[in-house]
């Protein structure tokens, strides 16, 4: 097992001093300053995880990865990969040197700009990472993003947002990002499927998310997401699931104001409460977790 290796973007930005010398903190890939160590970190993480996936990320995922320019051999080229996300959802992929500040972030999205960390962790690294490197950016989300329907939420995502930082309700929003783009589930004829790039591009987080007996697996209800701490530092005690792809549409249309509104009354949950109104698709046994320290 290892711990969660990457988180969100935002909520955890970087500081000034790292901020590079454009506005927008991207910065030049670098791509032939790859080193062969580092295009072989690349080609571990990469076969093993596609070994893995087939039955458990959903067909989204794996259709968007055959579709796309990314092979085992060598770290993707941002160029090459933004003309063929470009042409099929409008996407391109920018490098930033790592976690950049909030509203940079939303502003990347809300105008199809995905930002991509442009290092690889080192070999000693590969079950473990504090900051999200070019394996879980591209591994992970960009496959997502040549499917129409997560192109446009994730761009109202950042739109909504911007909206948010100005209201003071980013801890809210946060939640809906985390248990969607990172952590979610979608129902599929065959079982629960990944769609969620840190679950995606995560070694043993793949297989707990779906077949461990462990955490709890719940209908997505939005306030209750909103309404739902999670985990930083360790895999996720409940994941929420959508019954379509699709439900993301109506996401990408909501109007977040009334919701804000109830958010300030009320309770907030823990990641492993089961409430009575949640749809339950599989009560956990609560094993993993019990006992094991909570740091996020």
């Amino acid at each position: 097992m290892e711990p969660l290796a990457e988180k969100t973007k935002h909520g955890l930005a970087a500081g000034p001093a790292a901020a590079p010398q454009r506005p927008d903190w991207t910065v030049d890939q670098g791509w032939s300053d790859y080193t062969p160590a580092q295009h072989a970190v690349w080609k571990t993480l990469f076969e093993r995880q596609t070994q893995l996936l087939p039955g458990l990320a959903c067909d989204a995922f794996v259709q968007g990865m055959q579709n796309l320019p990314i092979t085992a051999e060598r770290i993707p080229n941002f160029e090459e990969l933004s003309e063929t996300l470009h042409r099929a959802t409008g996407w391109q992929v920018v490098a930033v040197p790592g976690l950049v500040p909030d509203d940079v972030f939303f502003e990347h999205l809300a105008n199809r700009r995905f930002p991509s960390g442009n290092f690889i962790r080192g070999a000693h690294e590969l079950d473990y990472l504090e900051e999200p490197d070019v394996f879980h950016d591209v591994f992970g989300h960009v496959p997502m993003l040549m499917h129409p329907v997560m192109a446009d939420f994730i761009q109202a995502y950042g739109q909504g947002g911007l909206r948010a930082q100005r209201l003071g309700k980013l801890t809210e929003l946060a939640r809906v990002y985390w248990y969607t783009v990172e952590f979610g589930l979608v129902k599929q004829s065959d079982g629960l499927r990944i769609y969620g790039a840190g679950i995606a591009s995560s070694f043993s987080e793949s297989t707990f998310a779906v077949q461990s007996e462990s955490p709890n697996r719940i209908g997505f209800e939005l306030e209750r997401v909103m309404r739902t701490h999670y985990r930083i530092d360790d895999f996720q005690e409940v994941y929420f699931v959508l019954d379509d792809l699709q439900d993301l549409l109506a996401l990408a249309n909501t109007e977040f104001a009334p919701y804000y509104e109830r958010l300030a009354h009320g309770p907030n949950h823990q990641p492993g409460d089961v409430l009575s109104t949640d749809t339950v698709l599989h009560r956990g046994t609560g094993t993993y977790h019990r006992g094991r320290p909570r740091k996020g």
